[in-house]
């Protein structure tokens, strides 16, 4: 949304609509709800979720532009046509894919 409505700046070629305004409003939207939400969903102090929350935020999408970079590689619009209009599973869950492991193992050391 951020990017939507005040992005500027291409953040790479890979995804042209990705902007930087984008990026770092999603990274500040999701750090400040990781904080808010976090400390209460989980035992981790609201600085630990604020941390979380930023990183996951920069994953998601590396995971996203990477996803990204593979399809244009090979040549595909879409990774598959399961949701019509919505670019397949794997693009409902790329960012996953960078997300779920960092969440894990920062829950891990946190909790130790």
């Amino acid at each position: 949304m951020v990017g939507r409505r005040f992005g500027r700046r291409k953040l790479t070629t890979v995804s042209p609509k990705k902007t930087w305004e984008g990026f770092l409003g999603g990274m500040i939207v999701t750090s400040v709800t990781a904080m808010l939400l976090g400390a209460w969903l989980t035992a981790l102090p609201p600085l630990q979720c604020l941390t979380a929350g930023l990183l996951l935020s920069i994953a998601g999408q590396m995971g996203d532009l990477n996803m990204s970079a593979m399809k244009r590689e090979v040549g595909v619009k879409d990774s598959g046509n399961l949701l019509p209009g919505q670019g397949g599973i794997l693009d409902r869950i790329d960012s996953l894919t960078f997300t779920a492991p960092l969440f894990f193992y920062y829950f891990l050391w946190m909790n130790r």
